[in-house]
């Protein structure tokens, strides 16, 4: 009889890094050991409050806890301002250079086993994709490219801003922009996925409304 699959291949990230990469669908004994028998990084996703005996046991090793933000139409708190805006109509090379290299506390950057460079290229790629399906909204102050939010469906899946706009407060304008207009478009619900550790973004969807669910702890594991 053959082995039932408890591992996916995930060829986007094989690319990036070169290796094969892998994506546990269950946590078990039986998933957790195939993935150790296959060459290649393997990622699962937890529930925080499980035991984590079995991923010691197997070799995997914490990176990150991601939460899910979502509101509704009747909860976001809509905030305006003169020098704020959004649009669709972007320069591409300028949305790539304010994606390279903004992601460096991701989990793919924190993975030791990873090398940064193809973890900035993960990224460069993601974004470069979202641009050719036409879903990145660029987000201006005074006319002047200031980050960028990308999504799918209504999901706000990629985002980030310039170094020198961070900590001012200004996110709040255009995050809520974003959402009002992808509510506006028959989704009766925006949501995201997020590092637990990235307090400024959890505060600011804090901020708007939002509410969380689906926390998972992300293990990965690098099978030579």
């Amino acid at each position: 009889m053959s082995q039932v699959p408890l591992i996916k291949f995930t060829p986007w990230d094989t690319a990036v890094f070169g290796i094969s990469t892998w994506e546990l669908v269950e946590y078990s004994a039986a998933a957790l050991q195939q993935a150790t028998q296959t060459v290649g990084h393997h990622t699962i996703k937890v529930d925080p409050l499980a035991d984590k005996r079995l991923l010691y046991e197997y070799g995997f090793y914490y990176c990150d806890t991601l939460i899910e933000p979502h509101c509704n139409a009747d909860r976001l708190r809509v905030t305006h301002h003169s020098d704020a805006s959004i649009s669709k109509e972007n320069d591409t090379e300028q949305l790539l250079a304010q994606c390279h290299g903004a992601f460096t506390h991701g989990r793919f950057h924190r993975d030791f086993n990873l090398p940064k460079a193809a973890s900035n290229l993960r990224y460069d790629n993601w974004l470069r994709q979202l641009i050719e399906v036409q879903q990145v909204y660029g987000l201006y102050w005074q006319g002047v490219l200031a980050g960028f939010i990308g999504y799918s469906g209504n999901n706000l899946v990629l985002h980030a801003l310039a170094e020198s706009y961070r900590g001012k407060g200004l996110s709040k304008y255009w995050w809520s922009a974003v959402c009002s207009e992808l509510l506006t478009n028959e989704h009766k619900q925006v949501k995201s996925s997020i590092s637990a550790t990235n307090l400024a973004v959890v505060n600011l969807y804090v901020s708007l409304g939002f509410s969380f669910n689906n926390p998972q702890d992300i293990y990965h594991c690098l099978v030579p």
